[in-house]
Order: structure tokens, then sequence, then C-alpha cells
């Protein structure tokens, strides 16, 4: 091995296999091995999954050396970072991410502006609890047609949401979610937050879609919405700078400003007469606290009186949704698009923030972590304005771009920020 690697034919690496996943273990004596240096990541996996090894199968390994993907042989990563063959190579392996498969496309007559599933798996499946069962998938979409519709997995329309005259928005839909299997909320640029009764179809074959109440307090277009199934409250966002906190309950809703609901100014602007009477009600909460367009808001994933904003105005806010005030506030260097929070096993979430700078980047929100920004992660060429976390990991998530593209990270492969937001890097699938 003290020849140097060009010249060494058929020459070997010890590699000492580790990995954090606790059913994937080897045994002690298994975890060095010598491997051939022009090995890449297929045939390390292959040897993983062998009868000797782990005899797990055909289960798809990546590989991790020194916190990066291995995306060429050992040899090759060896002769890069001026190391011999007589390194011992620490390989950390992990499942891989299998990159999604497209299958189908679901026609609108207009802009798509939000998408939302009811699966198994999904939270409002997880909150319905036995009121979903296997073959009741749904996919909720929300158009600038100022429409919803529910599609099922085959793409065939089960329901489309009435028109204005018949209670629904009269305006252009910015966002909808499933609060659970037959409640379905949705935010947009009329101003208003409406909650639905969705029944699946029956024997009858007849779905239907039902308004039962519409929230006012925002004074602009609501562009995000946030669900929690199980305490039936909903977090909002709104271009007039304010987040607010409703009640998808008409019972719990206090009632509304007079001045914002939509027959308060007759005079000045033409309504739109509907022939449905839905209750209006107000927010439990409003709070008036960006000075640019607020963008998103989330629930922790942990603790539903806990919230998180973005905004232009380049801040992210900490929220006590009992009483309604912010009790953090970080700094950031670009106007903010998007946000999601992901879940961690060791504490608090981290929160990925989506930037009008075409990157995104990963922020730890507690007051007392020695670095705000963790890491960033690039590779969009536009805004980010979609984020969405993996429900099954903590180390995955999904951003959208004006770029056209959308890009599945993996959060196991980065490179530490170090020196402010500007720095830092990730892994994109």
């Amino acid at each position: 091995m003290d020849e140097p690697m060009n010249d060494a034919p058929g020459a070997q690496v010890k590699v000492t296999f580790t990995t954090n996943e606790a059913d994937l273990q080897l045994p002690e004596e298994k975890r060095q091995l010598l491997v051939p240096a022009d090995i890449r990541r297929y045939g390390l996996s292959r040897i993983l999954n062998s009868d000797l090894m782990l005899d797990s199968g055909s289960i798809p390994f990546d590989f991790l050396v020194n916190g990066s993907f291995l995306r060429s042989s050992l040899e090759d990563y060896l002769n890069s970072e001026g190391l011999s063959l007589e390194t011992n190579l620490t390989l950390q392996y992990v499942r891989s991410l299998i990159p999604p498969v497209f299958e189908a496309s679901f026609e609108h007559d207009d802009w798509v502006s939000s998408v939302d599933a009811l699966t198994a798996t999904s939270p409002a499946g997880r909150w319905s609890g036995e009121n979903f069962s296997r073959g009741q998938e749904r996919i909720l979409s929300a158009s600038y047609d100022g429409l919803l519709r529910i599609w099922n997995a085959s793409g065939e329309v089960l329901v489309t949401a009435p028109s204005a005259s018949h209670g629904g928005h009269s305006a252009s839909i910015k966002a909808a979610k499933f609060i659970s299997s037959t409640q379905i909320a949705s935010t947009g640029m009329d101003r208003s937050v409406r909650v639905w009764k969705y029944t699946d179809p029956g024997a009858s074959g007849q779905a239907e879609l039902k308004p039962t109440l519409e929230l006012y307090g925002h004074r602009a277009s609501v562009d995000s919405l946030e669900v929690h199934g199980p305490s039936k409250r909903l977090l909002t966002a709104s271009a007039d700078g304010s987040v607010a906190l409703w009640s998808a309950s008409k019972s719990s809703s206090p009632e509304a400003d007079a001045s914002l609901l939509p027959n308060a100014h007759t005079s000045k602007r033409r309504k739109v007469a509907s022939s449905v009477t839905t209750p209006q009600r107000g927010p439990l909460f409003l709070m008036q606290i960006h000075n640019a367009p607020a963008t998103a808001a989330v629930f922790d994933p942990r603790d539903h009186t806990v919230g998180y904003s973005v905004s232009q105005d380049h801040t992210v806010k900490t929220l006590d949704l009992t009483t309604g005030s912010v009790v953090a506030n970080l700094t950031l260097s670009h106007s903010l698009l998007s946000l999601c929070a992901i879940p961690r096993s060791n504490g608090a979430p981290l929160l990925a923030v989506g930037t009008s700078a075409r990157h995104i980047t990963l922020v730890d929100p507690r007051a007392s972590a020695a670095t705000t920004s963790v890491m960033t992660l690039r590779g969009h060429t536009n805004k980010v304005v979609a984020l969405a976390a993996n429900p099954e990991n903590e180390y995955s998530l999904v951003s959208g771009s004006h770029d056209g593209t959308c890009r599945i990270w993996d959060l196991r492969s980065v490179r530490p920020a170090s020196g402010g937001e500007s720095e830092g890097g990730g892994g994109v699938m």
C-alpha cells in the first residue's frame, strides 16, 4: 500500500462503515473492510446488501465522506483530497432518496396557486384517524380562476367549489389545505379565509364542497395558510404585513370587524351578490407585526401554540399564539418569500426560508442558538417561493422556484455556515 495510487493496479482501500440508522447497524466485526480502490457508490451499496453484511435485499444506499456524498470512486476521492491508499476512510451509509417519477398532469384553466394531498401519511389523513380509509386519497388544488377542485388519483375532478355567487371566493385563491378528510380551508385575494365541508362520493357517487364559514380580518390578499387539524386552528399571512390566528369552528370564532365585511362599502365598490348565506367571523388574534408583506406563517411541528412567520422585510419572527405576541426576531439579508419547519428528533425545528436571492437559508429559531444561520442551500436560478419538509424524515425537503424547477434537498450532505448567511452549502438530489 506504500506505492503511489496511480501505479497500483488492483489497489484496495480500508473503509469503516457507520450509520445513524438503528435498524441498519452492522455487527462490530463487519464494519471494517478492504474494498477495491476504484469502487463507486453502486458497488459499495451491493456489498452492504450482500448476505455476508446486512443481508437486506436491495436497499439503495448513499455514502457520506466527511459530510459530503461520495460521487466518484474511492480512488478519485482520495486523489482529490491528496490522501494515500493507506488512509482508512469512514463511510456513513444512509438510505438513498429515490428521485420522484412523473405520473400525471391535472390541467386547469388558469394558474395553479396551491396543492395539497389527503393520504394515509399526510397530516390531514393522520388527524382524521378512522374517518380516513385507503382508497380515499385525494388531491386539492386552488387556482387563480377563484375555484377549488378535488381530484382522485386517476386525475378525475370529483367536485369543484361553487363560484362567488354561490358562496365561493370572489377573487383568485392563493392557498388551500385539508384540515381533515371532511374539512378544507382556503384563502385568497378577496382578503378572506374560508372553511368548507367536503363530502366524499358515497353510494350516489356525488361529491360535495359546501362553504360553512367566512373569516375576515386581513386588509389585503391572504397569501399563506397553515392548518392544525386537532385544534381546528388556522394560521395565515397577508400582504398587509399581518399574521392572524383563526378558528375553523363558528362557535369559537369572535365577531368580525364590520368594516372589513364584503358588504361594508357597497356604495364604493361592486358587490358580488351571493345566493348563499354563510356565517362571517373574525380572527382570534391579528398581529400587525411586519413592515412589508408577510409571505408565510407556519405552526411549530411540536407545539401548535408556537408559530413562525417571514416577510419581505427580511425578518423571521417567533410567535406566541396563546397571547398573539412576538417573542423573538431574526433579521436576514434578503426578502423572505417562503417558509417551512423541519422537525428534529433532538429539539426545536429548523426553519427553511426561501429568499429572493435564489437560495434557501436554514435557520435555528432558538434565541439561545450560537449561530442563527445554520446552512445555505444553493441551486435555484430564481426566487424560491415554495418549501415543504419530508413528512417521513428530518433530513430532506423540496423547494419550488420561479426558475420552473422543483428540487429535492438532502440535508445530510452539507457544509455548515461559517461567517454569515452568505456561506454554506447543501446537497441537491
